[in-house]
């Protein structure tokens, strides 16, 4: 089939699901105005099908590729793999296209099309021609193995295991066990001039110090901020989830037992980390996760909007025994404690440091409204969102809080497709 046809046959498949989804939906014209574009935002403005049969997708208003936003702008779709092959395909080849980056460079965040040498800046590090941009991010490397764990249970196409993605988890557990390490071990280093310091590493890139804690260390966040410490808590729990993963795949496609006691051994490594580490005793609200530390006794504690985050650990499937732990971490992490907590006009939620200051994000409702149990207060939320599009009918990055019509970012489809998949989960669609 022609790459021409291909886009048709996906355009139409999202149109045809879209369709039907909209008639379990409220008779709400905004609401289901709102949710169709979102549906369909990754399929018709992201996606582009190539020749050796990978997906290239773009973030939207950036034309680069990230590894994180590329797995999180599908996720609405992974219910409909089997029923639509187009679909299947796309995320398919947008696997295949993940591995080839890492296996490029897995310590880079963001990948061009081609081996163009653009890029986000010129920064000092040991870079390629094929990366937009080389901040190193733990959460970069968990969301591949995910949809290839999500794929596999839509699919159960067992060919996803080729030998390159071996080389994939391979890869990533011996950069992870390096990283355990880092002040020791690591060569990475990466510095930015001319820059807020959020865009750059101190410590001649290196970054700030950081002692062995049995977590792996993370230079930026999920939002593509630098960490102000090291071992980023939700990352590393992403971690430890997508580690299972790989455990099961070594065993069960590669017959790899030195694979899979890696992997098993750095999950329990890190998660007695996050255990002894990664704790912190309020005297408000009894014991909860920092979101950052040092594993020198400092912490940062607050959260930030991007996933995976503190608010999303239910929602990643990190199990650590302890869902105490949780519900007083988001009892913090919902209240003025939290210093990127806004409150305004057109209703709270958590920001970021990444924007300006009282700007919440839609990610950050919507994930909210994921992991709420209460129907009522998930109910509150969608209204939320949807007060606050600044009259378009798709999601942004951030708007400010007294005043929807301010916002970043008007294509940004992670948004849009985390929207469209909270829509069918609140609602209970029948897929």
């Amino acid at each position: 089939m022609r790459l021409e046809e291909k886009q048709r046959e996906l355009n139409k498949a999202v149109e045809d699901i879209a369709g039907k989804i909209i008639k379990q939906l409220p008779k709400n014209q905004d609401l289901l105005a709102t949710f169709e574009k979102c549906f369909q935002t990754t399929a018709k403005t992201t996606a582009k099908f190539l020749e050796n049969g990978e997906v290239f997708l773009i973030t939207g208003d950036i034309h680069a590729m990230w590894l994180r936003d590329s797995s999180a702008q599908v996720i609405h779709y992974l219910p409909f793999l089997k029923k639509y092959l187009i679909l299947k395909e796309l995320v398919g080849g947008l696997i295949k296209r993940q591995f080839r980056y890492i296996l490029i460079d897995p310590y880079a965040n963001a990948f061009n099309e081609e081996a163009n040498g653009n890029c986000q800046e010129v920064d000092i590090t040991d870079t390629t021609p094929w990366n937009w941009e080389r901040k190193y991010e733990v959460d970069s490397l968990c969301y591949p193995i995910w949809l290839l764990h999500e794929y596999f249970e839509m699919t159960g196409d067992e060919k996803i295991f080729s030998e390159e993605a071996k080389q994939v988890l391979l890869k990533i557990v011996n950069l992870w066990k390096r990283e355990q390490n880092h002040d020791r071990d690591s060569v990475y280093r990466f510095e930015r001039r001319h820059c807020p310091p959020s865009d750059t590493l101190p410590e001649g890139g290196k970054g700030t110090p950081v002692a062995y804690t049995g977590m792996t260390w993370s230079g930026f966040r999920p939002s593509d901020d630098a960490c102000r410490y090291g071992y980023l808590i939700p990352s590393n729990m992403f971690a430890c989830v997508v580690l299972k993963y790989v455990e099961e795949y070594a065993l069960n496609f590669y017959q790899d037992r030195a694979l899979a006691e890696s992997a098993q051994g750095l999950r329990k490594e890190i998660e007695e980390g996050i255990r002894i580490y990664g704790i912190v005793k309020d005297p408000e609200f009894g014991d909860i996760y920092a979101y950052e530390t040092d594993g020198y006794g400092n912490y940062n504690l607050m959260d930030d909007a991007n996933v995976p985050s503190l608010l999303s650990i239910p929602w990643l499937k990190y199990d650590s025994g302890e869902n105490k732990i949780y519900e007083n971490t988001r009892r913090f992490l919902l209240s003025s404690r939290n210093p990127y907590y806004f409150k305004g006009k057109y209703g709270q939620g958590v920001g970021s440091p990444h924007t300006p200051d009282r700007y919440i994000w839609h990610i950050a409702l919507i994930m909210e409204g994921l992991t709420e149990k209460d129907p009522v207060k998930r109910d509150a939320l969608l209204s939320y969102i949807l007060s606050t599009r600044g009259g378009t009918q798709v999601m942004h990055e951030s708007f400010f809080c007294d005043n929807p019509s301010e916002f970043t970012r008007d294509w940004f489809a992670w948004a849009d497709s985390l929207f469209a998949l909270f829509i069918m989960k609140n609602f209970r669609v029948e897929l």
